[in-house]
């Protein structure tokens, strides 16, 4: 029984879950690291362990999103990303593995060796991949796959958001607040002051957000932008905190109702970088920091950007006696034994030219 159904039973009956996760994930202490940043009392909250698969923060949602999506007549889901996107990618494996298949529809992106490997694993997978150079050609091939599978299998694909940050996605991480109440009443962690977590699609931080407060958690998100402001910013995240919340009272009423304003939204912008899945210098300080201390990766297009926010908090701001948690949401598993026989050249055309060029500078000896 998941956190959220045992404090609103109505919910297990109204919302349509499939377990898919490996919960609760740990929440460990990171005494080198906070020895060498300055902070007495760090810890990390290990979502890139969630699942036995492919872990990272996509799991808990698609146990909503998948299990909606299985009680519907359709057989297949289509979602959206970047080329090496760990959303598209999570979906593609937990589909198959539901026996569902997924549609993804890619834009192009700054190359890293992560976006090969994603690929390749997405095609391991069954995914079908489709690539479009920017948004407005999205839409119409989009359109385009949407009708062509209905024609093909009588029903139109299920439609997942991109980052699965719906309100049905975000409850996966009002239910992860949940469980780290659990985990407080249970010694694991202190009640933390501050929560650091990357913000792309913000279905994350939203439901965390929401989450703390049912939990009745005074912990403050700190939500440091890695994906362009038109898709990261105080108002949608507001609204989407709001029909999140408007939607699971409609299913349980006891679920409370919460005010919620720009107040409570703090957004870090100057970690961001130039441009999407670009690394940044300190990005990558601080994926290296948290490797050669703890052992544990980050990467350089999300949790390196967010930690690299929190280890500059540590600096200019007196959090020596605060409690700071770091909500890990990469992928921590290891599928290269997978991929190791695949042939790029099966993949589209137009997704070879990441195997054929040059990564990044930053990510050629990371």
């Amino acid at each position: 029984m998941i956190p959220l159904f045992e404090h609103y039973p109505l919910l297990k009956d109204r919302l349509l879950y499939i377990s898919l996760g490996h919960f609760p994930t740990p929440v460990e202490k990171l005494d080198r690291l906070g020895v060498d940043i300055g902070l007495d009392h760090l810890y990390i909250k290990r979502d890139d362990l969630s699942g036995r698969v492919y872990g990272g923060n996509k799991v808990r949602k698609l146990e909503f999103l998948l299990g909606h999506a299985l009680h519907s007549k359709t057989k297949e889901v289509l979602t959206f990303g970047f080329a090496g996107s760990n959303h598209a990618l999570a979906t593609a494996i937990y589909a198959q593995q539901v026996g569902l298949k997924s549609i993804s529809m890619l834009m192009p992106q700054p190359n890293a060796h992560y976006v090969q490997h994603n690929l390749l694993m997405s095609y391991h997978s069954g995914a079908e991949l489709h690539q479009h150079w920017n948004i407005q050609l999205l839409a119409v091939g989009t359109s385009y796959q949407l009708l062509r599978h209905k024609l093909k299998n009588g029903h139109f694909p299920q439609i997942i958001s991109a980052g699965g940050s719906s309100p049905l996605g975000a409850i996966g991480y009002v239910n992860a607040a949940l469980e780290l109440k659990e985990q407080i009443m249970k010694k694991k962690i202190p009640e933390p002051d501050h929560i650091y977590v990357a913000l792309g699609t913000m279905g994350t931080a939203v439901g965390l957000i929401l989450g703390l407060k049912a939990a009745n958690l005074k912990s403050r998100i700190i939500s440091v932008r890695v994906a362009a402001e038109k898709f990261a910013n105080v108002r949608k995240m507001v609204k989407l905190f709001r029909k999140t919340n408007v939607f699971i009272n409609s299913l349980d009423p006891s679920f409370p109702k919460f005010e919620i304003s720009e107040k409570d939204i703090d957004i870090r912008q100057e970690f961001f970088g130039e441009q999407y899945a670009l690394f940044t210098e300190e990005g990558m300080e601080a994926v290296a920091q948290m490797k050669s201390k703890e052992g544990i990766k980050l990467d350089g297009t999300y949790t390196g950007k967010a930690f690299s926010a929190l280890m500059d908090d540590a600096k200019k701001q007196n959090l020596r006696d605060k409690v700071v948690l770091f909500w890990n949401t990469y992928n921590s598993k290891n599928f290269s034994d997978v991929i190791a026989t695949l042939d790029y050249r099966q993949l589209p055309k137009n997704f070879h030219r990441y195997f054929e060029q040059e990564v990044q500078p930053l990510d050629r000896y990371s």
